[in-house]
């Protein structure tokens, strides 16, 4: 009886559907892997005399509000309006709050630890918080991962490191001086906003996916919830830092709409990743996205890669095989 059940449940129809949800994860991951790592060329496109001409804060809110409408049509079209003819209770709604509060310190963070290190340096500590995420997974959601998951996760923040100082430029010291271009460096209150930085991010990727998986509501509906937030607050910050001088659109070209159309669908299908899979997905998406963004700059902008280059590959094809073997 055992091993005719077994044999059960390893039928064609079950094998098959088993490839089919492994084909649409791997779409989506390579989805997600292309829109980051398009993010950073794509800005430099849009520059105009080495400025951004146009409101950063306009362009979140943009894409918090295009992420908040696609939420609200997905919902009328999979499960009518019936979802939203009675108001939710307060206590449903609010843990949705914190997410969007947590992601607009890390916005401001961002900002603010750039006073007080260089972007490179910026660059190489960030990785810290694939370590920071590892841990407040493990600690909050109760995942406990094996040693050699733990390895592959070391590995994919030594990645990050790697790619990182392979993207400075270090061989000419005298050409440096020349150009007076900024120097490396940070201090110890960088440091610690880098530390504050990496917590937050954390936090909010493992608060995120608790909140999501913990109620048994649909997707659409809870990412309303989770978007209003996001549009109040960005919101606010947008325009109190809009000056008569610019308007709310303006500087926005082609490029910078497609920027806004990458972000709500990346946004989006990050919240299918950390509904019905794990956010450690969201560490590999970030760590490939950054080879992308490699890739496009040398194809995009002339960028030139170094053999370099190739060890930080490795080490992320190595870290997904431990990973998920």
């Amino acid at each position: 009886m055992i091993a005719v059940q077994n044999i059960g449940t390893r039928s064609p129809a079950r094998i098959r559907r088993q490839w089919v949800r492994r084909v649409l994860w791997g779409v989506l991951f390579g989805l997600m892997v292309l829109i980051y790592g398009s993010h950073a060329p794509l800005i430099t496109l849009t520059k105009v005399n080495g400025q951004v001409p146009f409101n950063p804060s306009s362009c979140v809110f943009m894409i918090e509000l295009s992420k908040l409408l696609v939420s609200l049509a997905s919902l009328v079209l999979t499960e009518g309006t019936s979802a939203l003819q009675a108001p939710p209770p307060l206590l449903r709604v609010a843990p949705y709050a914190v997410p969007a509060l947590l992601y607009a310190l890390n916005n401001n963070l961002v900002v603010l630890m750039q006073a007080y290190m260089d972007p490179s340096s910026y660059q190489v500590l960030s990785n810290l918080k694939i370590a920071s995420t590892a841990l407040l997974y493990s600690f909050c959601l109760g995942k406990r991962l094996r040693p050699s998951q733990w390895l592959a996760l070391g590995l994919l923040m030594c990645a990050g490191v790697c790619h990182s100082y392979s993207s400075l430029d270090l061989g000419d010291p005298g050409r440096v001086e020349a150009e007076e271009g900024p120097r490396i460096h940070i201090t110890a209150w960088g440091l610690f906003l880098v530390l504050v930085y990496c917590c937050v991010s954390g936090l909010a990727a493992v608060y995120t996916e608790r909140v999501l998986k913990s109620q048994k509501l649909p997707l659409s509906l809870q990412n309303i919830y989770l978007y209003l937030f996001g549009v109040a607050i960005n919101g606010l910050s947008s325009f109190s830092f809009i000056t008569g001088e610019k308007s709310f659109l303006e500087g926005y070209s082609g490029v910078v709409w497609v920027i806004i159309a990458g972000q709500t669908a990346n946004g989006l299908l990050m919240s299918v990743v950390l509904k019905h899979g794990s956010g450690i997905t969201r560490l590999f998406v970030i760590s490939c996205s950054m080879l992308v963004n490699a890739l496009l700059s040398w194809a995009m902008l002339g960028l030139q890669l170094t053999p370099f280059f190739l060890l930080p590959v490795s080490m992320i094809g190595l870290a997904a095989y431990l990973y998920y073997r």
